[in-house]
């Protein structure tokens, strides 16, 4: 099998291609051939180090592939199903091998590309917005980096709620990828409290769904309403600094949280409902994934960069 290795931690030139021996699946575990792997923030803070794994590794988490063979005690899946996974490391690699309950079935008239695609940000998405903060018709929310991932999946599932949008972008390009994706208002990033404010009448949104982090966590606070919530889910800008709570008695009872995806899939049932309401989305054309580019597997530095950069629009995908 080819996989990229991290021996250790750095930029995205650490990252090298190799080939090593098919580990083959052990009981209760499935091995699947990747067709696509996504390429996500976390990957990025796995290589640089931000979030510390035991070296050597294979970084990535999400993909989609075909079955190739099973475990001893396997009964969900067989060789030749279509499948995909949020959680699986490993997964910059042309064979990944997991656990029966890391994987997911994929629905026949969605492509297996599109599944890897949808996984992490997906399941991300609809976990924020029915789960973190249950969106209601009319609720205004703010989705900042509106035009990256997640912020384009979450977008429209607001949306699809009967929320309102005001995202936040960085470019005109992304002002106008963000606007024909549904956004109600698009602000550049440049006070954009004060104006999600004017937006909403002086009351303030409804919540924050925020994956920058410490750029715009403080402004984004400011703009929430009495009672809001404030979803600090990533931190592509770094991480915020230590934080005072009696900020958010001072600013109206506001709610704060900082989730991560594992705590809303923990279960087998409940990581199969979200996955399915994502791909029934997809199917009912109520989802449109966006792929903004597709790097081979031993393009994995250049494709880190291009997320870096915050210059990509919709998903990065390796294809081995």
């Amino acid at each position: 099998m080819k996989a990229i290795v991290v021996e250790q931690t750095g930029g995205p030139n650490v990252m090298r291609l190799l080939e090593g021996d098919d580990p083959g699946p052990r009981p209760g575990q499935v091995a699947v051939r990747v067709a696509a792997a996504g390429v996500n923030f976390i990957d990025t803070y796995h290589r640089s180090g931000a979030y510390q794994l035991p070296l050597p590794f294979t970084p990535g988490m999400e993909g989609g592939g075909a079955v190739v063979a099973v475990g001893e005690g396997v009964t969900e899946f067989k060789p030749g199903d279509e499948v995909a996974w949020a959680q699986v490391p490993g997964s910059y690699a042309d064979i990944v091998v997991g656990r029966e309950a890391d994987f997911v079935p994929v629905p026949s008239r969605v492509s297996t590309a599109t599944a890897a695609a949808a996984m992490l940000q997906g399941l991300t998405a609809q976990y924020l917005c029915n789960t973190v903060y249950p969106v209601r018709e009319g609720d205004t929310v703010i989705v900042h980096a509106a035009a990256g991932g997640v912020g384009l999946l979450l977008t429209q599932i607001v949306k699809y709620k009967g929320g309102k949008v005001i995202g936040t972008v960085s470019t005109d390009a992304k002002a106008e990828l963000a606007r024909s994706n549904g956004c109600d208002h698009v602000l550049f990033y440049e006070d954009f409290g004060a104006k999600a404010r004017e937006l909403t009448g002086g009351e303030g949104v409804a919540a924050v769904f925020d994956g920058v982090g410490k750029d715009t966590f403080e402004e984004g606070l400011s703009a929430l309403r009495r009672r809001g919530t404030m979803a600090l889910f990533g931190q592509s800008s770094g991480a915020v600094a230590k934080f005072d709570p009696q900020v958010l008695n001072a600013k109206g009872s506001l709610i704060l949280t900082r989730p991560k995806l594992d705590d809303f899939i923990a279960t087998r049932e409940e990581y199969l409902e979200r996955a399915a309401d994502v791909f029934g989305m997809i199917e009912d054309d109520n989802l449109l994934i966006r792929v903004g580019e597709s790097f081979r597997l031993d393009e994995a530095a250049e494709a880190h960069r291009a997320l870096e950069s915050r210059k990509s629009t919709g998903k990065l995908l390796l294809i081995p």
